[in-house]
C-alpha cells in the first residue's frame, strides 16, 4: 500500500469526519470491488468531494482491491509508525547524520530479523499460521458441495461462495489476495482430506522466503574522514 498516500487521506478523512474515515479504512482493506462499490457509493452520499479527491488520489495506491500489485497480508502502516517513533529525536541530526542513524537502526534489525529466521523451522510464519487457526475456527459450520475436482460451493449463513482449489481463488476475493486459505477454502480442503494446508499458502509466508530477506547484510559505511575525496 503506498503509505504517502494512505496517510495523507486519512489524515485528511479523519480531520472532517469520523464517519468517513471508518468508510475509507473499510474500503481500503475491501476484498471485492462490489463492496468497494458499496462503500463509495455511501461516501459519495456524505460528501462528492471526498469522493473525487480519492478518485484523484488514485484507488490503486490505497486500496487492497484495486492494487495492481498483490501485496498479500502484509501492511506496512505500522511499519512506517515503528520507524518514524524510534528516529523522534534524530530529526533534530543533520542530514548526514541522521541517514547514518537509520542506517544503523536498519542495520540492528537486520541483524536481529536475520538471526531470528535463521532459527525458525515452522512451516510458516507464526503470523501467518495464526491466521490459518483463526479462519479455520470460522469454518466449522459450513456446508460444502462439490462441483467438480477442484470447484466446490461453500454455504455461510446461507451465502453461497465459490471456491476453486486449483486456482487458489474464493469469491469472498481473501483466498487469492491474502494468499492463504480463507474461511471458505478451508472446510474445502478438509472435505479433500488435505492435512497439510501450507501448499496452498504464500512461499512468501514460509521460513524459507524470511530467511532470503536478509540474507545481504547492511554493511557499515567508513568513518567520514576516511572517506574517498570525490571526482
Amino acid at each position: 500500500m503506498h503509505m504517502a498516500s494512505l496517510e495523507e487521506c486519512m489524515w485528511k478523512l479523519q480531520k472532517e469526519h469520523k464517519h468517513l474515515s471508518d468508510l475509507f479504512s473499510s474500503m481500503a482493506k475491501a476484498y471485492r470491488k462490489e463492496d468497494f462499490d458499496k462503500l463509495m457509493a455511501k461516501v459519495d452520499k456524505i460528501d462528492h468531494r471526498v469522493k473525487e479527491y480519492l478518485e484523484d488520489a488514485g484507488y490503486e495506491k490505497w486500496s487492497r482491491v484495486h492494487s495492481t500489485v498483490n501485496r498479500g497480508r502484509m501492511m506496512t502502516s505500522n511499519i512506517v509508525e515503528c520507524i518514524n517513533g524510534c528516529l523522534v529525536e534524530a530529526h533534530q541530526l543533520s542530514i548526514l547524520e541522521f541517514l547514518e542513524e537509520v542506517r544503523i537502526l536498519f542495520g540492528s534489525w537486520h541483524c536481529k530479523n536475520r538471526e531470528i529466521a535463521s532459527y525458525t523451522k515452522d512451516t510458516l510464519g507464526r503470523r501467518f499460521e495464526e491466521v490459518l487457526i483463526i479462519n479455520a475456527s470460522k469454518s466449522s459450520n459450513m456446508e460444502v458441495v462439490p462441483s467438480s475436482e477442484f470447484i466446490f460451493s461453500v454455504y455461510e449463513a446461507g451465502k453461497r461462495y465459490i471456491v476453486c482449489l486449483e486456482l487458489k481463488v474464493c469469491s469472498c476475493g481473501r483466498f487469492q489476495l491474502d494468499e492463504i486459505p480463507c474461511a471458505h477454502a478451508i472446510p474445502v480442503l478438509k472435505e479433500k482430506n488435505v492435512k497439510d494446508m501450507h501448499s496452498y499458502c504464500s512461499d512468501y509466508y514460509k521460513p524459507d522466503a524470511l530467511a532470503k530477506t536478509y540474507e545481504i547484510p547492511i554493511v557499515p559505511m567508513p568513518d567520514k574522514e576516511d572517506w574517498s575525496p570525490s571526482r
